[in-house]
């Protein structure tokens, strides 16, 4: 107790900090991933083949290394992000591959019968993934987003290699000074406990909304 009531400003920032790169990079790694996984669906052989090349090299390899090319090797093509910048944009371009991956396989878990029934009635291509397509997927992929979510809000941990000053970075450094390193780790679980836990609910939530929708 000792320590949160010395250092809660510094716990607050780090959380915070936390919160805001894992919000920034689950909203532009989804809006990346659906992109993708658009582009795969309807895109040319050449498009697929790049895309699916792209997946492939960022789940194959970690993101560890990806974040590191992307910090410290960026500048040398002219890429200069600040450290809370190229954690952003690193965990959505991390997330994004699996996203895709969810989207796609949303999109063709929707039965083939629903496609020809709209067709049948003159609708658009467009106009069959906005409205049939697209809210059938999202009913069955949300438990796999909600999953992916939160995930990616446990790699944040993995920014404080590149000077991000999230909540490990914080409870690292405090435990490093005053040799309480059992003490900041526990507090650490709790934070991300605590932020998991309701992400889940918020998840279920959206879940049983969608397909209450989806009935009607």
């Amino acid at each position: 107790m000792t320590l949160i009531s010395h250092y809660w400003p510094n716990i607050i920032n780090g959380f915070l900090v936390t919160l805001g790169t894992w919000i920034g990079a689950v909203l532009l790694g989804i809006a990346l991933g659906f992109v993708i996984a658009v582009l795969q669906l309807f895109g040319g052989r050449w498009v697929r083949a790049i895309l699916r090349v792209y997946i492939e090299v960022l789940r194959t390899t970690p993101f560890l290394i990806q974040l590191f090319i992307l910090y410290y090797g960026g500048p040398s093509i002219g890429i200069e992000l600040s450290a809370i910048a190229a954690g952003v944009v690193g965990l959505a371009i991390y997330g994004s591959a699996y996203f895709a991956e969810s989207f796609r396989s949303g999109f063709m878990s929707v039965p083939r019968g629903h496609i020809e029934a709209a067709q049948c009635l003159g609708m658009s291509r467009l106009a069959i993934v906005w409205r049939v397509q697209l809210p059938q997927m999202l009913v069955i992929i949300t438990p796999a987003l909600v999953n992916l979510i939160i995930i990616l809000s446990k790699e944040t941990a993995v920014l404080s290699v590149v000077t991000v000053p999230e909540l490990t970075a914080v409870l690292t450094q405090i435990g490093t000074e005053q040799f309480s390193y059992v003490e900041t780790t526990l507090i650490l679980c709790v934070c991300y406990l605590l932020l998991i836990g309701v992400t889940e609910r918020l998840g279920r939530w959206a879940e049983l909304r969608m397909s209450r929708f989806l009935v009607r």
